[in-house]
C-alpha cells in the first residue's frame, strides 16, 4: 500500500535501512477490543535530501492508515513525500514472479563415472504462469526439471518480512531520533480473578490476573506496557486463543498496574518494563 503526501515526489538518492538494534525505546498500549497502539522510537543517522528509508521489525498486522513518523530531534526538518506497507514477502513462487523477463541459473545433477556433477544452464524465464517458461538459446522449454535455482539478486519490493517504506526530505544530515506510530491487530488482553476465602471464612485474598494475546507477527522487548479498558468503535474479527500471563496484583501486595480513568475508559499502566513474545501462551 502506498500513500502519497506530497506532489511531485522524487527518485530518493540515499536508501537507509532500521532494525531492532537501532531502537530506544518502545511503547505498546493494547486494548481490550483486539487492537493496540505501538510507538517505536529509534536513532538513525540520516543523509541531506531525499531518503528512501526501511523501517524494519515490525508488526505484521499494521493498518496503514495508522502509520505515522516524526523526528523527535529535529521535527521541521524531516517531511514524509510517500509511505510504503510493504506486506509483498518473500517466497519462492514470488521470487520466480519477480524474475519474469530476466535471467535464472538453473542447477541440474547428473552421475558420471559414478561421481555427482553440477551442470549450470542459463535461462530466461518468459512466463510463471502455471509454471515456469524458459527460453534456452534459441528453444522455448517448459517442463524442464531442476535441483535448484539460483538467482543474482534480491528484486526490489519483495522483502523477507513486513516493512515500511518511507521517502523522506531531510534538511539536516547527522543523528535524528524518530518515533514511528502504528495500530496493528491481532493484540488482546483481558482480567481474571480469583477470590480465596479462609477456612473461618473472616478473611479473603484477592488475586488479579491479566493475559495478553498478542498474535501480531511480532515480539514485543523491553516495552512500556499499557492496557486500555473500554469499548472502542471499530469492527474488528474475534480474539484469537493463547497469552502471556502477567500480575495485575493481589490484596495486601504491591499492585504492578497503576490505574488511571480517561473519560469512559480506564488506563492501566505497568510500573516496570516487560517482553511480551509473539505467538506466545
Amino acid at each position: 500500500m502506498a500513500v502519497l503526501f506530497a506532489p511531485g515526489g522524487r527518485a530518493a538518492q540515499h536508501t537507509e535501512s532500521s532494525t531492532l538494534a537501532d531502537q530506544k525505546d518502545l511503547a505498546v498500549t493494547v486494548y481490550n477490543s483486539n487492537i493496540a497502539l505501538v510507538r517505536d522510537v529509534r536513532r538513525l543517522r540520516l543523509p541531506t535530501g531525499a531518503v528512501d528509508l526501511r523501517f524494519m521489525d515490525i508488526a505484521a498486522k499494521v493498518n496503514p492508515a495508522t502509520v505515522h513518523i516524526v523526528s523527535l530531534t529535529a521535527p521541521k526538518e524531516l517531511t514524509v513525500l510517500e509511505q510504503n506497507y510493504e506486506y509483498d514477502l518473500l517466497n519462492p513462487q514470488k521470487l520466480l514472479d519477480k524474475y519474469v523477463g530476466k535471467e535464472v541459473t538453473l542447477v541440474r545433477l547428473r552421475t558420471e563415472n559414478n561421481s555427482t556433477k553440477e551442470e549450470y544452464v542459463k535461462a530466461a524465464l518468459l512466463a510463471n504462469n502455471e509454471g515456469p517458461v524458459w527460453r534456452v538459446g534459441n528453444e522455448i522449454v517448459t517442463g524442464m526439471g531442476s535441483d535448484r535455482l539460483v538467482f543474482p539478486d534480491l528484486p526490489e519490493n519483495l522483502y523477507s518480512k513486513p516493512t515500511l517504506v518511507w521517502l523522506l526530505q531531510n534538511e539536516r544530515a547527522g543523528e535524528q531520533t524518530v518515533e514511528a506510530s502504528y495500530l496493528t491487530g491481532d493484540m488482546n488482553w483481558n482480567a481474571d480473578y480469583v477470590l480465596t476465602v479462609a477456612s473461618d471464612q473472616k478473611v479473603a485474598d484477592l488475586n488479579g490476573w491479566v493475559t495478553i494475546v498478542n498474535n501480531s507477527g511480532t515480539a514485543f522487548k523491553n516495552a512500556q506496557l499499557q492496557l486500555v479498558a473500554g469499548e472502542v468503535h471499530r469492527v474488528v474479527p474475534p480474539a484469537p486463543l493463547g497469552g502471556v500471563t502477567l500480575a495485575l496484583g493481589r490484596a495486601k501486595a504491591k499492585e504492578e498496574f497503576a490505574q488511571e480513568a480517561i473519560s469512559e475508559y480506564h488506563l492501566y499502566t505497568l510500573e516496570r518494563r516487560t517482553t511480551v513474545q509473539n505467538n506466545e501462551t
